[in-house]
């Protein structure tokens, strides 16, 4: 039996102890509801092939000149229970360093593992509520703390964008949207016009732009394919979080996930079904690299899972 065929079997078992399949547990923090979605705009030509460019040697130092700023509320990271530079030894950073290992490990270190784009990594779930925005800013997050890696993330739930209700931003112009669908709509737009550099130092966000009718053929387009295989190539040290659409309700997710060279899978504790998991993964099994993260699993005695070692 495999690891994962192992975690599936435990799923109704274990509703109040952390299961850990590639990755550890996240938070039991409640997650609000998404905001409504922005009006749908007429479909216009994708944008055309982006040219490839060459592999530099640090995405932050490049990226300085030419990307807008943004502000983050640190402190509403640390009010919400995130992982925050602020409160590097907490439970909450020390489950997404668990998390993050072995996803930066397939990246970096497995040189046996021939897939595609290792860097691209889309955080998802069966279904809404299950923690997956949640999950997706505090993994960008702890990568970013790392010394060697720099981090794109992604908002690519382009019709109910999540990332921005955890990532508050203090000097932003409210009119500066601009994000993941505009760069495929327009072939004006350079990758660089919509990138927000961010005060957390490694940290670069993408938004996901204007809602469009068409975000499923977008997604799936050869203007999508030449993007990501810009984002993926440009920087060796760049590893880029994609907040997908749950896989069971948006056709979005499942064009997104034919392109990602990872998967990471949240299963909310004492919600998602074994028949969900299993047909989830049925949905992924051409992709060898799917992770499953428990999440809002109840922890035992004192704040952490085992206990509170940093209280």
């Amino acid at each position: 039996m495999s690891i994962i065929e192992k975690a599936i079997s435990k799923l109704d078992q274990n509703k109040n102890s952390a299961t850990e399949v590639h990755a550890a547990p996240a938070s039991t923090i409640a997650h609000p509801s998404a905001p409504p979605a922005t009006p749908v705009t007429p479909i216009e030509s994708p944008r055309a092939p982006i040219e490839a460019v060459k592999a530099q040697p640090s995405a932050r130092q490049l990226e300085q000149p030419h990307s807008k700023k943004v502000e983050i509320d640190l402190e509403q990271l640390v009010k919400l229970g995130m992982v925050s530079p602020h409160t590097d030894r907490s439970n909450i950073s020390e489950e997404f360093r668990r998390i993050k290992r072995p996803l930066l490990d397939k990246i970096f270190k497995d040189n046996n593992n021939d897939a595609k784009h290792k860097n691209l990594i889309m955080v998802t779930s069966s279904l809404p509520g299950e923690g997956k925005t949640f999950c997706a800013v505090n993994l960008a997050i702890s990568i970013a703390l790392e010394l060697d890696h720099t981090v794109l993330l992604v908002d690519a739930d382009v019709a109910k964008p999540s990332v921005g209700r955890y990532l508050k931003t203090t000097n932003e112009l409210e009119e500066n949207k601009a994000g993941l669908m505009d760069i495929l709509l327009d072939k004006n737009l350079d990758l660089s016009d919509v990138m927000l550099r961010t005060n957390i130092d490694k940290l670069t966000l993408l938004r996901s732009g204007r809602n469009h009718k068409h975000a499923t053929e977008l997604l799936a387009s050869h203007a999508m394919s030449t993007l990501l295989d810009e984002i993926a190539t440009r920087y060796p040290d760049r590893v880029i979080i994609f907040d997908s659409p749950p896989l069971l309700l948006s056709t979005e997710a499942r064009a997104l996930a034919s392109k990602m060279g990872q998967i990471a899978l949240v299963v909310e504790a004492g919600s998602t079904t074994q028949n969900a998991v299993k047909d989830l993964l049925s949905q992924l099994k051409t992709n060898n690299n799917v992770s499953l993260i428990y999440n809002k699993a109840q922890p035992h005695e004192g704040t952490g899972f085992y206990g509170d070692y940093y209280g």
